[in-house]
């Protein structure tokens, strides 16, 4: 059985977003659809409630079609299984957030990972290649981009 993954919210922005107006975002959107398009789907692929909201509001904000980011909020829920945010899931963020320095949002999405027994978190947030409570590997997929 593979390792549980969680995937942040900005590797699906930028795999949903086509044209950028730099390189290296142009270069992040082929990674990000390279990347997801290898990723082996189902019950080992999580996001959270708060990637889904991140997801729809980063594409609002670009001025992407209603229709267009419910559609693909939709798929992206059929793709990862969907974690909801609890009490438990806030008391761990903020001790997350305490001894990591990472900031709410970021802890939430940590704490999400850990409390489902993810080994592997892919965000380009936060920092590559560390390691959370001895289990929670930090991958930033885009790392070849700049």
């Amino acid at each position: 059985m593979r390792d549980k993954i969680f995937i942040d919210t900005n590797i699906f922005v930028y795999s949903f977003m086509k044209n950028h107006k730099n390189r290296e975002d142009q270069k992040k959107h082929e990674l990000a659809k390279l990347f997801l398009s290898n990723m082996d789907y189902g019950s080992d692929v999580f996001i959270s409630t708060q990637v889904c909201s991140e997801y729809y509001n980063a594409l609002l904000k670009n001025k992407i079609n209603e229709e267009q980011i419910q559609y693909s909020l939709k798929l992206l829920m059929k793709s990862a299984k969907v974690l909801q945010i609890s009490e438990t899931t806030i008391l761990k963020t903020m001790e997350i957030k305490n001894r990591y320095k990472f900031s709410y949002w970021d802890s939430l999405i940590v704490s999400s990972a850990l409390e489902n027994g993810c080994l592997e978190l892919y965000s380009e947030d936060m920092h590559d290649g560390l390691l959370i409570d001895e289990r929670l590997m930090i991958i930033n997929p885009f790392r070849s981009a700049k």
